[in-house]
């Protein structure tokens, strides 16, 4: 089916009650270009919930008027929704066309009946949310929007899936099912034609099959094609080829279709874990929300693929999306990029989260909406699991179990190549018994001690007689036991349940070095996915550094207003790495030399006591105006035996770090401006070093463009860095200032912000205060050409950078 992008000349407003418009109140429409976030630029405040980041919720509009020739009349018009948030209704000249209540499925509706040919026509959306996550989602048309169009005879809509049955290292069997619709009142015969080129475009095998079609019965063409010397799918090597299908009969070519796909093999058993193409694989994990930082929820090509490649060159190698289908776009980065992904399906099933969330909808639409997950993640060598749902209470239940039963199987019926998983909380399975759990476990550090570390407690009640027999079932419908905090289980399991093969679905970052050796120790054990790679809006402030007063005896687990982001994720929401990353980069063995990081000097002293979410409140920077002579603390991270820490050349001596230390250690000193370097050794011997600079002179502000050039459209974005530095380039993390950007050229600012986790400041404002130095422009190209971004700040001189837009 021929396909264009319908994301252009839309418009939105807050949707406004009929009646209250005939009375006279007006809401404008605004011009849009999607994908959008409609939530994004509304105001927040206290008043709201902490787990929206203090966003209101609301009901959005939105329009376009579009011509449809004449000659579409008679042919199969779709208009397709990669994702609408949420309880999507869509209209066509006024009339109901369709609707979908689940906000990350794509989904299409028909809307050739309704149309106007050769005639304006007029398509409506309508989305609401309010108190129905647990975490930001964003509002509006927030994914990519598609018109669709197809003949009376055509392929169907995602009517090709590619999978690879067979591989050796001389030949790959691939099987091609090519699905054909007939709309006709005639039997029609056609020649389906498949051929399968490599990423050079030679053609490497093909296939010619007659298939006829009843009508208004779709058929189904299945040719087994064979690839010599098959070049494999693998994170290290994602080799990749296209599979074009063309439909002809004798008037000639009717449809053709073209997909991605790689030749990739899966295997699992608790004794060798997961391998992939006969090689075993421990998933270096990371959970990641859909927000994409400064742009809110929406969601564009480039960002995604941004986000893929800086959590890939950061040491993960799979991403398990929380807690909803993966978009398109991520997909494809992932097949590029070589990551493995983990689909997941909900958050909820037929129990509720949040007031108003999809368990109201789910025992009518989950089906379709398990059918959309695995349409859309079919053709994608990245995806070798499903996840049908997170931390979903019923699990502890026969009732559950029975759910999670009819879950797995159509995901099986759909979508036999790959694993089935099922993210499970042994805590909120068994919620219910939790009082008879506190009674047993009272004696010796029972859970009424555990209760001062959630961490503790999480893992001990999952370790419990009680969550083992209440989650037996539910775990045994699945290929893969996901565990989310239970680590206390995987020693366990080896002996209570010798074929269960486990992956930790959800872990604490705190506890990545004891996680991952309980990874590498045990085979069945076959990956770790931490909370999380990427921070995000809402939840706010689960990872937030905390200190004991007389106040606060405790830590607590939501922030109060402004503060915006989770803070628990390993990179921010600009993409800039924080200390946590590298610590994991050291422990996954993927880094030889050490790390710095400098706790801030102004809370020396004090008791710190943040969740099992929280780092330590460190910076990579030896920049602190003020505090010269003042007692800091400087944590060194490392694999090796031991570390030697200098400050200005002189030698504050060494200390054992590596593994049996955590990969971890910590000096005591005072600051004093110049240079902090750390030096590594093993055996005796150097194996690497670390420095760290204070910023000095004159202050620069500077703008850099991640890309010198980006294309006009496909969803590309230009990402612009602004820092505040010296003139050897080293950031000042403690200048902090406003910045005002100006454009010229075809582009509009669609983002610009920085990670500082509490702040009132706006996404879509032209003047951004910098958070530690740094912040993030983000730029839409509208056409080939040149864009000029002028960036000035107090006290700086102003500059700028140019970004060349190509067609």
């Amino acid at each position: 089916m021929f396909r264009q992008s319908f994301n252009d000349n839309w418009q939105v407003r807050p949707k406004v009650n009929p009646f209250a418009e005939l009375s006279g109140t007006v809401v404008p429409f605004e011009p849009v270009t999607l994908p959008h976030d409609a939530m994004i630029a509304q105001e927040r405040s206290a008043g709201e919930e902490g787990a929206g980041a203090y966003f209101p919720g609301g009901t959005f509009e939105y329009r376009k008027t579009f011509a449809v020739p004449d000659e579409h009349q008679g042919r199969r018009i779709l208009i397709e929704f990669e994702g609408v948030y949420r309880d999507a209704t869509v209209y066509i000249n006024g009339d109901w066309v369709g609707q979908r209540p689940y906000g990350y499925s794509l989904f299409r509706v028909d809307v050739g009946h309704l149309l106007r040919y050769g005639q304006d026509n007029e398509i409506r959306v309508e989305a609401r949310t309010h108190r129905d996550s647990r975490w930001y989602t964003g509002a509006g048309i927030y994914r990519d929007t598609w018109l669709v169009v197809g003949g009376p005879v055509r392929i169907a809509a995602d009517g090709v899936r590619v999978a690879t049955p067979e591989i050796d290292v001389d030949l790959a069997v691939v099987q091609v099912a090519t699905t054909v619709e007939n709309d006709t009142v005639a039997m029609r015969t056609v020649e389906v034609t498949t051929e399968i080129r490599d990423a050079d475009g030679n053609v490497v095998a093909s296939d010619v099959a007659t298939a006829t079609a009843a009508p208004g019965e779709p058929v189904t063409a299945r040719p087994r094609l064979y690839v010599p010397d098959p070049r494999l799918w693998a994170p290290d090597s994602p080799s990749l080829y296209t599979c074009t299908v063309t439909v002809a009969d004798e008037t000639g070519e009717l449809d053709a279709e073209t997909v991605t796909f790689g030749i990739r093999s899966l295997q699992l058993d608790p004794q060798r874990g997961l391998r992939i193409n006969g090689e075993r694989v421990k998933l270096r994990g990371t959970c990641v929300h859909h927000d994409n930082g400064v742009l809110g929820a929406a969601t564009f090509a480039a960002a995604e693929e941004r986000r893929v490649r800086l959590l890939k060159d950061a040491g993960f190698n799979a991403i398990r999306m929380s807690h909803n289908p993966m978009s398109r776009a991520m997909l494809d980065a992932c097949d590029r990029l070589g990551m493995l992904v983990v689909d997941e399906a909900f958050d909820m099933w037929t129990g509720g989260k949040s007031e108003f969330d999809y368990h109201l909808s789910f025992a009518e639409w989950w089906e379709r909406d398990i059918e959309s997950l695995v349409a859309k993640a079919f053709n994608h060598p990245s995806v070798i699991m499903y996840s049908i749902g997170n931390e979903i209470p019923e699990t502890g239940s026969p009732a559950g179990a029975v759910w999670g039963r009819r879950l797995a199987e159509k995901v099986r019926e759909l979508d036999p190549t790959r694993y089935v998983t099922n993210a499970v909380n042994g805590f909120l399975a068994v919620m219910s018994e939790l009082a008879e759990l506190r009674r047993k476990a009272d004696e010796g550090t029972g859970i009424n001690t555990m209760m001062a570390d959630p961490g503790d407690m999480l893992n001990a009640i999952s370790a419990s007689e009680i969550v083992t027999k209440a989650t037996a079932e539910s775990f045994a419908l699945l290929d893969v036991a996901g565990m989310n905090y239970a680590d206390a289980r995987y020693a366990l399991d080896r002996e209570l349940f010798p074929n269960r093969v486990i992956l930790g679905t959800e872990t604490f970052p705190t506890r990545i070095d004891g996680n991952w050796r309980l990874v590498t120790e045990q085979p069945h054990v076959i990956g770790d996915f931490t909370w999380t790679g990427w921070d995000y809006f809402g939840e706010v402030g689960i990872g937030r550094p905390q200190y004991i007063t007389e106040e606060t005896p405790e830590p607590t687990h939501v922030a109060p207003y402004p503060y915006l982001v989770a803070a628990c994720g390993d990179i921010d929401i600009t993409g800039h790495r924080r200390p946590a990353s590298y610590y994991r980069e050291i422990v996954f063995g993927l880094r030889t030399r050490p790390y710095l990081a400098v706790r801030r000097p102004e809370h020396h002293g004090k008791a710190f006591a943040g969740t099992p979410w929280a780092w330590s409140d460190s910076v990579g920077s030896w920049t602190w105006p003020g505090f010269e002579d003042a007692p800091i603390a400087v944590e060194v991270y490392s694999d090796a035996d031991e570390v030697e820490l200098l400050v200005n050349g002189t030698s504050l001596g060494r200390r054992a770090v590596g593994g049996e230390n955590r990969f971890r250690t910590e000096f005591e000193t005072v600051y004093q401006p110049g240079e902090l370097v750390a030096v590594a050794y093993r055996d005796g011997v150097e194996t690497g070093r670390e420095a760290l600079r204070t910023a000095a002179g004159p202050l620069r502000l500077r703008v850099e463009a991640e890309r010198p050039s980006v294309a006009a459209s496909g969803g590309d974005l230009a990402y612009v860095t602004v820092a505040l530095a010296d003139a050897d380039g080293t950031v000042h993390t403690a200048a902090d200032r406003p910045v005002a950007l100006e454009l010229a050229g075809p582009g509009v600012l669609v983002g610009f912000g920085s990670a500082d986790p509490a702040t009132e400041e706006r996404f879509d404002a032209t003047e951004r205060r910098t958070y530690e130095g740094r912040a993030l422009a983000v730029i839409r190209p509208t056409g080939p050409g040149k864009i000029r971004v002028s960036a000035s700040a107090p006290e700086c001189d102003p500059v700028e950078a140019w970004v060349l837009v190509e067609s």
